[in-house]
């Protein structure tokens, strides 16, 4: 697994570095191809917290973290993403055999502009053709509440979300206007 870890405002030590490579190793064996992780740590107050993003063969799974101590953070993680591997065992599996790979790239925060009051961060990612229940999946792997796609039959670009109640939407433009 090719594993690329980076400290915000702070030097990452070496032997961290390497038990990150070592405990994520073990998700090798559930992947074909070469995975990729990428690894962010950062000191909040006084906790330590850790984003792992996983990608491979298109899809995202991520975890985000706040612990004591960045060796508790990744234990966590690293629970969390074997649970979510565990639970869309088959789906991954449907999927993964089905589609054609394409790459993907962890999400990046690009540009942080303040309008007012607000402030608005601008990420860009990878936008690939997928099926509404793909799109769900995915949102779900990640921990999102929506997730912006490109719809594999029509081309368009497409929003699924979250419900309060527990199901799902679909957001589709209304292009005959």
């Amino acid at each position: 697994m090719k594993t690329t870890v980076v400290g915000r405002q702070m030097s990452v030590y070496d032997e961290t570095r390497e038990l990150i490579e070592k405990k994520l190793a073990k998700f090798d064996k559930f992947f074909k191809g070469e995975p990729e992780a990428f690894v962010t740590l950062r000191r909040v107050r006084e906790n330590d917290r850790m984003e792992v993003t996983i990608s491979c063969n298109g899809t995202l799974f991520r975890a985000e973290k706040t612990s004591p101590t960045f060796r508790i953070a990744l234990d966590e993680c690293v629970e969390s993403i074997e649970r979510q591997l565990r639970k869309n065992k088959t789906r991954l599996q449907k999927k993964l055999r089905e589609k054609i790979e394409f790459p993907a790239e962890p999400e990046v925060a690009t540009d942080v502009e303040e309008d007012g009051d607000f402030e608005i961060r601008t990420k860009s990612f990878p936008l690939k053709p997928m099926t509404p229940e793909e799109a769900i999946l995915q949102m779900n792997l990640l921990g999102h509440n929506f997730f912006v796609f490109r719809d594999d039959l029509s081309g368009q670009t497409n929003v699924v979300y979250k419900r309060e109640a527990g199901s799902y939407g679909l957001i589709v433009p209304d292009t005959d206007k």
